[in-house]
């Protein structure tokens, strides 16, 4: 079957109970930097690449829920695992290479409990 209307990119959205504190924590842990937002919806972006963060209440009816999980692919990992050790985001002994399913990669959970994992592949 031919797409003529084919898929251009995918953001995720990771859910927060607090917009303006996770901005300032991506800003100075991640390097993402605000590219629009309110108290209710924001992005942020670093290069190319973009992910929104969503408010939930933390209610039974609205639910941050948390244990999202987003995955960052790069070409060379190396430098972005001096970046999040400098930046205090992650300790030297996360850094895990070639895993059993092909990769090299650093994880570590936003203040959501939202996992981020930022892998090469092997």
């Amino acid at each position: 079957m031919k797409d003529n209307n084919a898929f251009l990119y995918i953001i995720p959205v990771l859910p927060t109970s607090n917009i303006p504190r996770d901005i300032k924590w991506h800003e100075q842990y991640t390097g993402f930097k605000l590219r629009f937002g309110d108290d209710g919806y924001a992005g942020l972006s670093r290069g190319q690449l973009e992910f929104h963060l969503q408010f939930h209440h933390g209610t039974k009816d609205d639910p941050v829920l948390g244990g999202s999980v987003m995955k960052i692919f790069v070409k060379d990992i190396q430098p972005y695992f001096e970046e999040f050790v400098k930046r205090g985001t992650i300790k030297r002994d996360k850094l895990r290479m070639n895993t059993a399913w092909g990769t090299h990669e650093f994880s570590f959970y936003d203040l959501n409990n939202n996992a981020i994992y930022i892998v090469q592949n092997a």
